[in-house]
């Protein structure tokens, strides 16, 4: 089994880093784009029987800063 964690900015959040990939595109043609918003994925390959309640600990205390930050998780 295997968890995807996607770790993104809240939207009240500065992104400069998305700020500067959103002028980079402009600039390569795609002038009409909204916001650009970069985050991280982290993939987790888990046990089968893996306790979902514990994932999301892990994904809130250790993958992600929850200040500024929201979680989600997909498992596969």
């Amino acid at each position: 089994m295997k968890a995807l964690v996607t770790v993104m900015p809240k939207p009240s959040v500065l992104d400069p880093q998305g700020a500067a990939a959103a002028e980079a595109i402009r600039h390569h043609g795609l002038e009409k784009i909204g916001r650009v918003r970069i985050g991280k994925v982290i993939e987790i390959e888990l046990p089968a029987a893996a306790d979902e309640s514990l994932l999301h600990e892990i994904a809130r205390d250790l993958l992600s800063n929850p200040v500024i930050e929201d979680y989600s998780i997909s498992i596969q």
